[in-house]
């Protein structure tokens, strides 16, 4: 590993050392405050070449003599122009460029399609992106409710303002396209910054523990992410990226909330930048006594992440985080258990840490990235369990030529764990391990300014299946500056989870991996004035081999898992976003979803509507959130489905630049309704609060 990385860094040193070009810099800020803009995108027009700002906003580049034309953009920003005359033999640094926030970015630079930043228009992947602000103006403080309302095509599995729990009657299930949800949260991966979320043994994510606090934006990849993540984005991926201290010198911010059903929620952070170093901690409780008797919630997290920037091409960072929770479930209404409701808990404890390098130049840039996560869970049936999940990606992409870009790198994954219960008989107390390493290769090559077509291979291998491969290949044609044409065919999988292998009775050590094959086109236009977009989209998904439990035909146990389950969805998705004004703008999604055989919380309609104006010293946030179809139960005798419209608002007034006080309301309405069956959500539910920003 360590001559592979000696090897990719003397290569991108030799790349970004070679040209006729002079040495130019510069300075990304924040119109606003003056703050500097980390990783803003700094690209020479047409040739597709450029740079990142560093941890200060600076950026060094290297431009041919004469004319040039940089494009500057960042997320949430609106992009600028800057024409550029470099006379030969003079090098020097140029005058700050900044850059003025707007929720509605036609130019946005993703990084999970690559790892490394791409143009959202320049990716055959369907990426939808949900900003700091919009964050902001929802009234959630977990991350995946929001989500599930604003993309188009995603929805998230609740049961309140108590947590989502774990084990049996636990929520936060995820489901892409109907693929995911129901009984299974495999087939969506969840990242936080691009590090695979997953408990080593069960391997699902953890859904109490993302603190929408933490959160800077985030990218859903609906469809296979596979070529680049492997097991787990058979369905999508979404990638959680975090907060770092962008502003020089010191910052605090403070939050505290309170509201129906006993709710309360806090929390602080502190940080501080000077020159290339950065350091940002942050510290967040949550807890509630919950909408129904004995479904109380208690959560605290704590998050650290710091970095530094050695020179313009090399930088180092890393973070730590610790989340616990207990959450109590008291069942499904209609259960006849005579236990105790609040006798079913769970109280789990989850540390997560990644250490990364990352290198930049001119014609070469990449990084190695480390993680290691773990977490010891205590359940009130007896089950006592910790697991590890650890890992290494190495990456790098090369231009060699005009409109070239290469794309390669090596994924290591180690996970696993033991746990004993009651039930377990043999195998309890017994550690599982399970090994997985996977090479890929993507390649973009732009033809005549307008045609980009991208195709891309890996090879994953598992220590218990062998070698899987994984195709992917796409094109997109930019009609103007402002229309373009993508499509894309892709390939996912899925690896069986030691769980399902191993452990309960419907474990099956003979299962092999789930896969399904994704086809869409999609249409990205602009407006005039860059005042907002809208994107279309149509796609077909089939999968096979899907793992599903079935009679045990020679029992016990009386079920077991099998390779015997298949799905074939279709459906389109729709998006818009538009600025009216300074003061007022609006948006807007609407997905639809046919499936052959119905799958649980995979809802045939969904419509999100939401809007913002401000005025003077008072900012309101207003959205309709209406959801048609939704299954929630599926047999033989027939299915239950809800449909339901929820009706939502947020008031903020900003006493002044630092201080903040807000009151939001949710169900406004009243609806009753289920998202996952026997478990009713709440009526109206209100919360109000103050935030200090210095």
């Amino acid at each position: 590993m360590e001559k592979i990385s000696t090897l990719l860094i003397v290569f991108s040193l030799l790349l970004g050392a070679t040209g006729r070009t002079q040495v130019v810099t510069g300075r990304v800020t924040d119109a606003l405050t003056g703050e500097p803009l980390p990783d803003a995108a700094v690209v020479v027009m047409p040739s597709g070449r450029g740079a990142h700002t560093s941890g200060d906003g600076t950026y060094r580049l290297e431009l041919s003599s004469g004319r040039n034309i940089l494009h500057i953009s960042y997320v949430g920003y609106t992009p600028v122009r800057e024409e550029i005359v470099v006379r030969e033999g003079k090098a020097g640094f140029i005058r700050h460029v900044e850059l003025s926030r707007e929720i509605i970015e036609q130019e946005q630079v993703v990084v999970t399609a690559d790892k490394l930043g791409i143009r959202r228009r320049n990716t055959p992947l369907n990426i939808s992106v949900i900003s700091r602000a919009e964050v902001e103006e929802s009234a959630e403080t977990n991350i995946l409710p929001v989500l599930g309302a604003r993309v188009p095509g995603l929805f998230v599995t609740e049961r309140g303002v108590s947590g989502f729990g774990l084990a049996g009657g636990s929520a936060g299930k995820i489901s892409i396209r109907g693929v995911g949800g129901g009984d299974t949260w495999f087939p969506v991966l969840l990242l936080i910054d691009g590090q695979p979320q997953f408990m080593g043994m069960m391997g699902h994510s953890i859904p109490d523990s993302y603190v929408a606090s933490d959160i800077e934006r985030v990218e859903v990849v609906k469809g296979p992410a596979s070529i680049l993540y492997g097991t787990n984005a058979m369905g999508g991926a979404i990638n959680l990226i975090t907060h770092r201290q962008s502003r020089e010198g010191l910052s605090f911010s403070g939050r505290v909330e309170g509201g129906s059903y006993g709710t309360l929620k806090y929390g602080t952070s502190a940080g501080i930048r000077k020159g290339g170093f950065h350091l940002l901690g942050s510290w967040n409780h949550d807890q509630s006594d919950g909408h129904r008797a004995g479904s109380g919630f208690r959560l605290g997290n704590g998050y650290l992440r710091t970095g530094y920037a050695f020179n313009p091409h090399f930088s180092l960072d890393a973070s730590v985080s610790r989340s616990g929770f207990k959450a109590y479930d008291p069942g499904p209404e209609f259960s006849t258990s005579s236990a105790i409701p609040v006798s079913q808990w769970v109280d789990i404890i989850r540390t997560n840490g990644y250490l990364s390098l990352a290198n930049r130049f001119d014609k070469a840039e990449g990084g190695i990235k480390a993680y290691l996560m773990g977490g010891d869970h205590d359940i009130y049936d007896g089950w006592q369990s910790h697991d590890s999940n650890k890992g290494v990606s190495l990456y790098q992409a090369f231009r060699f030529f005009r409109g070239n870009r290469i794309n390669v790198g090596f994924d290591y994954k180690h996970y696993g764990g033991k746990g004993s219960s009651p039930t377990l008989g043999a195998v309890s107390g017994k550690e599982f391990s399970v090994k997985e390493n996977g090479g890929y290769l993507v390649i973009d090559q732009t033809l005549f300014g307008r045609l980009t077509l991208s195709g891309g291979l890996r090879y994953d291998h598992h220590s218990l299946f062998g070698g899987t491969w994984i195709p992917q290949a796409g094109a997109g044609f930019q009609f103007t500056s402002s229309a373009t044409l993508k499509a894309l065919v892709s390939k996912g999988f899925r690896n069986p989870t030691i769980r399902e292998l191993y452990l309960f009775p419907p474990a099956n050590p003979d299962l092999k991996p789930e896969s399904m094959w994704n086809y869409e086109m999609s249409w990205l236009q602009g407006f005039a004035g860059k005042r907002g977009s809208f994107d279309l989209t149509g796609f077909v998904a089939r999968g096979a081999n899907l793992i599903v439990t079935v009679p045990n035909p020679i029992p016990p146990p009386p079920v077991k898992n099998q390779n015997s389950g298949s799905f074939s969805h279709r459906g389109a998705e729709f998006s818009l976003r538009y600025r009216f004004s300074d003061r007022l703008r609006a948006e807007g999604s609407y997905s639809y979803l046919h499936m052959e055989a119905p799958r649980i919380s995979s809802p045939v309609h969904q419509l999100f509507t939401g809007g913002n104006y401000k005025k003077g010293k008072f900012d309101l946030s207003l959205y309709l959130h209406h959801v048609g179809k939704l299954y929630i139960l599926t047999s033989p005798n027939g299915h239950q489905t809800e449909t339901y419209t929820l009706v939502g608002s947020k008031l903020r007034y900003f006493m002044n630049r630092h201080l903040e006080v807000f009151v939001s309301g949710e169900n406004l309405l009243n609806q009753k309704y289920e998202v996952q069956y026997g478990y009713p959500m709440p009526g109206v539910t209100i919360f109000g609060g103050v935030q200090l920003k210095l």
